[in-house]
């Protein structure tokens, strides 16, 4: 799925980290664009650049070269606020470690990041209400963490991803601490928030999760390539028909 509008568009892209003695290149010369309603997977073996890679696009960490456009707006040249409100109204993010607050109730950890926006908490209860039946968890809306299975407590995250109605979901790992069937119904949840037309990039070691996203890219030592190991320039956005 893809309607040709670009949100991410990467140019050049690279990430070094120094410290004294050391110089290291987590990420070289990356060129992507992800087109609205895609669902992207990102694959590569540990130390490939997946998660700082996906720390970029969801403006948690800078490019050190290059050029990085969310949705036409150059993410580098942002203030630090300006770089947090990008990231608190148009970015979900879904944790593998889910990152829910024990002590706040289902309905408080959905409602959180909303609390952060000039918000009518009449709008808030609808949009938590309305995010915790979407993925079937308004039953449980008055429990804590601690009371929840961990298939249950990412559908929670799932749901406080996508009550702020963002422009992309950002999956790190999102099956990583879950069994296989729990694994299943969080994909089968992705799936059909793609199939509502949600724009979803995720990092997965799963080949067979890696499979039900639209399209697949892949890193090794910090680049981009194909699945023949040839450095692969860039990735078009998906069309109407795709």
């Amino acid at each position: 799925m893809g309607n040709g509008e670009v949100i991410i568009r990467m140019e050049g892209v690279g990430k070094v980290f120094l410290t004294e003695e050391l110089e290291t290149h987590a990420l070289s010369d990356i060129h992507l664009s992800i087109g609205k309603g895609e669902f992207v997977s990102m694959e590569g073996p540990s130390g490939s650049g997946k998660t700082t890679l996906l720390s970029i696009l969801g403006a948690l960490d800078t490019p050190s070269t290059g050029n990085y456009q969310f949705a036409g707006e150059n993410v580098a040249a942002l203030r630090a606020r300006e770089r947090t409100l990008l990231r608190n109204q148009k970015v979900g993010f879904i944790f593998q470690s889910f990152n829910l607050i024990g002590d706040l109730t289902v309905f408080e950890n959905v409602e959180l990041p909303l609390t952060y926006r000039d918000m009518p908490a009449s709008e808030r209860r609808q949009r938590v209400e309305k995010a915790l039946e979407r993925v079937g968890m308004n039953r449980r809306a008055r429990h804590v963490p601690a009371q929840l299975s961990g298939g249950q407590q990412q559908r929670v995250a799932v749901a406080r991803a996508v009550a702020g109605d963002p422009l992309v979901l950002l999956a790190d790992e999102p099956t990583g601490n879950l069994d296989s069937s729990n694994g299943d119904a969080v994909m089968g949840l992705l799936r059909e928030l793609h199939a509502e037309g949600a724009t979803i990039c995720m990092v997965t070691h799963n080949p067979d999760y890696a499979k039900q996203a639209s399209r697949s890219i892949h890193l090794f030592d910090g680049r981009l390539v194909n699945e023949s190991g040839i450095a692969h320039r860039t990735f078009p956005v998906a069309n109407a028909s795709a």
